[in-house]
């Protein structure tokens, strides 16, 4: 498969599934957080997907399109080891959505990264919120949903964060 034709089945995938995990919190409360603003396509996605919602936007550095950045109250700029720890206080409220688009490429760090980031995600979500990564969340593998047809495994992930009486 061509370098182009895999970017154009990530965007596809990356599309349905952000769908598919808005129709899943139609109930939830919460914002919805953004980590990895990149060049803002998703996070413009997302305000179309849910007008309602506040969207904070968490990233290492600014690079997005002008017309896809947030305000200041909703964008969180910072190492994530600097900014995720203290995410609960600033957005104020358990994330009813997160999508976490933050693959370098890299296997290994993207491993690491992935493994750090389940449990800081874990504690951010509202119950019954949706995590979606485009990493394998292994600490949250029992709280995997099936991905939108024509999705394939592995592309993306899902996850439905369960209640807290565990």
């Amino acid at each position: 498969m061509s370098r182009l034709d895999s970017a154009i089945r990530r965007l596809q995938a990356q599309r349905a599934c952000l769908d598919r995990a808005a129709s899943l919190i139609v109930g939830v409360p919460g914002p919805v957080v953004e980590l990895g603003l990149g060049n803002g396509r998703t996070y413009d996605h997302l305000r179309h997907l849910l007008p309602g919602r506040a969207i904070f936007a968490f990233d290492r550095q600014l690079d997005a399109h002008p017309d896809c950045i947030p305000d200041a109250a909703h964008l969180v700029l910072g190492d994530f080891a600097d900014t995720l720890p203290t995410a609960l206080q600033r957005i104020g409220a358990r994330a009813a959505l997160i999508h976490a688009d933050t693959g370098t490429g890299e296997a290994a760090r993207n491993a690491r990264l992935a493994a750090w980031l389940a449990p800081h995600l874990a504690r951010l979500a509202a119950p019954g919120g949706v995590i979606l990564s485009d990493q394998e969340l292994t600490g949250l593998a029992d709280e995997a949903l099936p991905l939108p047809q024509g999705v394939a495994a592995g592309r993306y992930f899902l996850y439905r964060k369960g209640d807290e009486r565990d």
